[in-house]
């Protein structure tokens, strides 16, 4: 609309000047070169004109036949890459979907029709990769370091092989200097994090966790945690060098970022013992107990109280379980300690009340607990065994279990022994052996009649 528009006003102003030329008076006398023209003003005036868009229109042309080999060379150019990029996009999605055969084809078509080796060699070292070819990879990989826009696929690549071999140290230096590349890249924080690990480098895993969340690539809580499990790893490491002052810091630290951390509150409880601090002791072990009550935290607390009879034993083990009495393992904590101080009636009781919070379930610890009962106060050997045969087919007790995969284990390590994986072991109750002991329940009625 607005085109028309202009080319109506276009034409009716040059009509305009036209005839404004026309009805103008005016003669034009011109000598040149011997010579002579006269002709009207307006005459003269359309001539110019004329002349102007003849030579504009030839100059158009003139350009139109000077630029047309080159044009038709970029579009010859144009489709040759976009034939290329095809290839590259096909040869990708052949390494991904594993064709190996597609992905040579592609890989070598996008070599001929592309000439940029930053976006084909990616290519390149993944079809060799795909195909069994290491040392292909490799060298592409090395080629692709040399260029800035590819050093970190480069890098990467390397690090992924030296992954894929088992060659942490030299993954560990490609993650580094991976890191050097991305600083911001939560992946390679991540990689550099699990090799700094896997290499025992505590203090520098650390520096890398604090990174990790302030980067926000970590939850603060799982950054605690995980500094709570660095610091702990860093006092062991002391201790077992014999700095007992040095590994008693790191576990003082591990405890102030987790008070629940039983590892770490046993570690530095037992070292403020070793110096006779033991009401600081108790008070940690008192606090741990409170969050999260663990049977490993007991004798410990035996021991800062300085209980060295049954009754001593039961008394402290009544302040222990004040911290957190409705949990199940101060009864079983009571339950025991009524074991050593001989009070049959005290410990039947708190054995009563924990089978009842477990649902009436056996539980293996629970039963040797009985049978422990039944021989020490009736000298009931019969009904001992028949507790003893029980355990043996009950479920088992809380374990250090892995989120990761599942595995239990009876000592708390830094890594699960089944996956490696860091940080994953958790105090709780096994999934897949409840499953089996609730069969073997359901299929084995318990024994009633035991001290009867």
């Amino acid at each position: 609309m607005w085109r028309v528009l202009r080319f109506l006003g276009l034409v009716l102003a040059t009509t305009g000047i036209m005839v404004w030329l026309l009805d103008q008076p005016g003669f034009v006398s011109l000598d040149w070169l011997g010579y002579r023209i006269e002709t009207s003003a307006a005459l003269l005036t359309t001539t110019i004109a004329v002349i102007a868009a003849s030579a504009a229109i030839a100059y158009r042309i003139f350009l139109a036949l000077w630029r047309t080999p080159a044009q038709m060379g970029e579009a010859w150019r144009d489709r040759r890459r976009q034939k290329g990029y095809r290839a590259l996009t096909r040869g990708l999605v052949a390494v991904a979907a594993g064709d190996s055969d597609e992905a040579r084809r592609q890989e070598k078509l996008a070599q001929a029709l592309l000439n940029e080796p930053p976006l084909t060699m990616l290519l390149s070292a993944q079809t060799a990769q795909l195909n069994g070819d290491e040392t292909a990879a490799t060298r592409f990989f090395q080629a692709m370091t040399e260029k800035p826009d590819t050093e970190f696929l480069g890098v990467r690549g390397m690090l992924n092989q030296a992954l894929a071999r088992g060659d942490d140290g030299t993954a560990l230096e490609l993650a580094r200097q991976a890191y050097r590349l991305r600083p911001q890249s939560g992946w390679v924080t991540a990689q550099l994090f699990d090799l700094q690990i896997r290499n025992g480098q505590w203090l520098d895993a650390q520096i890398t966790n604090d990174e990790q969340v302030c980067a926000h690539h970590t939850d603060k809580g799982v950054g605690r945690r995980r500094k709570a499990v660095l610091a702990f790893q860093q006092g062991l490491d002391a201790s077992a060098a014999g700095d007992s002052e040095g590994a008693a810091k790191y576990y003082k630290i591990a405890c102030n970022q987790d008070s629940a951390f039983t590892p770490a509150v046993v570690a530095f409880a037992n070292s403020l013992m070793d110096r006779h601090k033991n009401s600081k002791a108790a008070d940690i072990i008192e606090r741990a107990w409170r969050l999260q009550p663990h049977p490993d935290l007991v004798l410990p607390f035996w021991r800062s109280a300085e209980a060295g009879d049954g009754l001593a034993i039961m008394k402290a083990t009544e302040q222990l379980a004040r911290a957190n009495p409705a949990h199940p393992e101060s009864k079983i904590a009571l339950a025991r300690a009524a074991l050593e101080a001989r009070l049959w009636g005290e410990a039947r009781t708190f054995l009563e009340a924990v089978t009842t919070d477990l649902g009436n379930h056996d539980e293996t610890r629970i039963c040797r607990l009985w049978a422990k009962l039944e021989e020490a106060e009736h000298q009931d050997t019969k009904a001992a065994r028949a507790w003893l045969t029980r355990a043996s087919l009950a479920e088992k007790g809380p374990a250090w279990v892995c989120g990761k995969c599942g595995n239990s284990v009876a000592e708390w390590s830094s890594l699960c022994g089944n996956c490696d994986q860091f940080n994953s072991l958790s105090w709780g109750r096994p999934r897949h052996v409840s499953r089996v002991a609730h069969t073997a329940v359901r299929h084995n009625p318990p024994i009633t009649a035991i001290g009867d």
